[in-house]
């Protein structure tokens, strides 16, 4: 295989560890601290939340299993952008770019931002959502929306801003920001970890009233859980697992990152492969753990009532006390710092990928003299900036109370049914090239084809259906959002415009 780096100006400087440090880093972000508590409140009972999140792992294994059959078949800038394009043609992978763009990677650098800040005013409290900058209260702009700039919105946008900078300055630099990042919140995760399952368990075992034991004493009963739909019994518990499945899911995104820097990977025929099993499955085994360790230190009910749904800092707080709440505070910006540098670094390649085949703005295709796509990383950095000041406004019917939300968590609710739709795709496409291009290299070939990419679609599809009958406005939004690219593409696309260019 050629080297197509010398072809576009990137580099092949990454190896094993910092492939894989980009795949752990990106999928740990403030998810996995945070989530649980809306799993737990849908779902009813311990032994359905673990199970939310045990499946969500077997979605994200099954599509690393097929997706490293593509990522060494195509290591290029782009990644999945790359396999929908040669599998499905260039509208394909336009849309996918284009919501990339508009809202999945951008929407969640800015949440993961505006998480970094939250945490940030745990130690800083003039670092708030309420301390607003150039204007007193937000501006209404009409139609439920508002626009702001709070210091808590501005620590975010010089989160982004620096981070931004960082990786223009170098691929090497980029990386080194990201193993420490990555090593330091992997280690407070794993703190988590044996501290729930050591004294929580060691509680357990000295008085069994503790609440590991509360936990599991009706671990399969979902009375806990609030259907709201006009039937009940079997049909509803599924219908509220698939959509307690939202969160799990959204913490476990992102494992497909490294794909967008393959152009960037030294012998990718390897070194790809094993960062996303090896990265996919540490944090996998790792989300599962985490949640038992919630189990085990406070009662289901606290998981389901945590403040601000902040579970791991509770149960933090039930192991070490305050000091516990703090070190936990600290813990989480350091897994979003690290996060959204891993997220910063991937998404650039992608837009650059897609201005190299002159499907987006043509300085976007260019990389500066330390080798990497600035004017992408700068385009990706602007427009999630943009999305960090626009709120949303709700009012409370009863006490007319008024409080603000940020856009993007609107955006990205949105947008679950429409990843998930990529994934199917994205699976789906290794079987399309298997018909379509039977002659291609493949280093790697998927373990259990066929019999893994049908199951994870089948699963994924469920899961589509489920969250199309329980949240169709959300879903249908989704759908909307993609489809706002059909005619940008057409804008961009000219009969003369070649591509598959080799980068």
């Amino acid at each position: 295989m050629s080297d197509q780096s010398s072809q576009s100006g990137l580099i092949r400087a990454l190896g094993p560890v910092d492939a894989t440090m980009i795949v752990v880093g990106s999928m740990i972000g403030s998810g996995i601290f945070i989530t649980s508590a809306e799993t737990a409140r849908l779902s009813g009972a311990p032994g359905w939340l673990l199970l939310a999140w045990a499946i969500a792992g077997l979605l994200t294994m099954t599509g690393a299993l097929c997706c490293s059959e593509l990522a060494t078949m195509m290591p290029r800038a782009g990644g999945v952008y790359v396999f929908f394009r040669e599998a499905y043609g260039p509208a394909a992978g336009f849309l996918y770019g284009w919501t990339l763009f508009l809202v999945i990677q951008t929407g969640t650098i800015a949440a993961v931002a505006i998480a970094f800040a939250k945490f940030l005013g745990v130690f800083v409290p003039s670092i708030s959502p309420e301390n607003y900058l150039l204007t007193e209260k937000p501006i209404r702009l009409g139609g439920g929306y508002a626009i702001s700039l709070s210091t808590q919105q501005l620590a975010a946008i010089v989160l982004v801003a620096g981070l931004t900078w960082t990786n223009t300055r170098g691929l090497k630099l980029g990386t080194l920001v990201q193993n420490v990042f990555t090593f330091a919140k992997t280690a407070a995760l794993i703190v988590v970890v044996l501290a729930g399952l050591f004294l929580g368990w060691s509680a357990a075992s000295a008085a069994r009233s503790s609440s590991w034991w509360d936990s599991w004493a009706n671990g399969w009963d979902s009375q806990l859980a609030q259907p709201g739909f006009e039937f009940a019994g079997v049909l509803a518990l599924l219908l509220l697992f698939g959509k307690s499945m939202i969160g799990p899911l959204f913490a476990q995104t992102a494992w497909t990152n490294v794909t967008f820097l393959g152009s960037e990977v030294r012998d990718p025929g390897r070194n790809l492969v094993r960062a996303l099993l090896i990265g996919s499955g540490i944090v996998v085994v790792l989300y599962v753990l985490a949640n038992l360790s919630y189990l085990a230190l406070l009662s289901f009910s606290e998981i389901q009532h945590a403040p601000q749904d902040r579970v791991a800092v509770a149960a933090m707080k039930a192991a070490f006390g305050n000091p516990g709440t703090m070190c936990m505070a600290a813990a989480i910006m350091i897994s979003t710092f690290g996060c959204n540098n891993g997220l910063i670094l991937a998404g650039a390649r992608v837009y650059f990928a897609m201005a190299r085949d002159r499907l987006f703005f043509k300085r976007v295709a260019s990389t500066n003299r330390y080798h990497v796509p600035a004017a992408a990383l700068f385009a990706q950095g602007i427009w999630t900036v943009a999305l960090t000041l626009p709120r949303t406004v709700v009012t409370n019917s009863a006490t007319h109370k008024i409080t603000y939300g940020n856009v993007y968590t609107q955006l990205l609710e949105y947008i679950v049914s429409a990843d998930l739709i990529f994934y199917v795709l994205m699976v789906a496409a290794v079987i399309v090239l298997r018909r379509k291009a039977p002659e291609h290299q493949r280093p790697y070939r998927a373990w259990g084809y066929p019999v893994v990419p049908i199951v994870s679609m089948i699963l994924a599809t469920l899961l589509i259906v489920d969250l199309a009958y329980v949240a169709p406005a959300t879903s249908g939004m989704g759908i909307l959002i993609v489809l706002t690219g059909v005619p940008i593409y057409f804008l961009w696309r000219k009969p003369d415009r070649r591509l598959g260019a080799s980068y």
